[in-house]
């Protein structure tokens, strides 16, 4: 992270980091090698940017905190090519139509299912001449 203006960044429990940052890292987010912690040290902080200046920052979730199926946590990822970045989680796709949509609200989106159940959608405003 090497931006010094004011953002707000997401903290994200996880009951399994690895997972979490796997996930993470399919959606073009990336930890550099300089976040990682040396031979022996614990990994239990997180931080991954994307390249469109978005950061989020995974942490162990404290035990029995994160439900199956009752996780509250959601994020939503805004990126330009939505189609593109669904087709790398093709068959994935929460939506009964297993493409993106465009939202009543405004937005055309998909939903995934992340690790421990997180909610994440990603889309972008829809044109409205579509």
């Amino acid at each position: 992270m090497t931006s010094t203006s004011q953002r707000l960044t997401a903290i994200l429990p996880c009951n399994d980091l690895a997972a979490s940052e796997a996930f993470f890292n399919r959606l073009g987010f990336t930890r550099p090698a300089e976040g990682r912690p040396g031979v022996g040290e614990e990994d239990t902080y997180r931080m991954l940017s994307h390249p469109s200046g978005a950061d989020i920052h995974l942490t162990d979730a404290v035990e029995g905190w994160l439900t199956p199926g009752r996780n509250p946590f959601a994020l939503y990822l805004y990126v330009q090519d939505v189609d593109a970045v669904a087709a790398q989680f093709a068959g994935e796709l929460i939506e009964r139509s297993g493409k993106p949509e465009h939202k009543p609200w405004g937005m055309y989106e998909f939903t995934l299912n992340a690790p421990d159940d997180t909610l994440v959608r990603v889309g972008w405003p829809s044109d409205p001449e579509t």
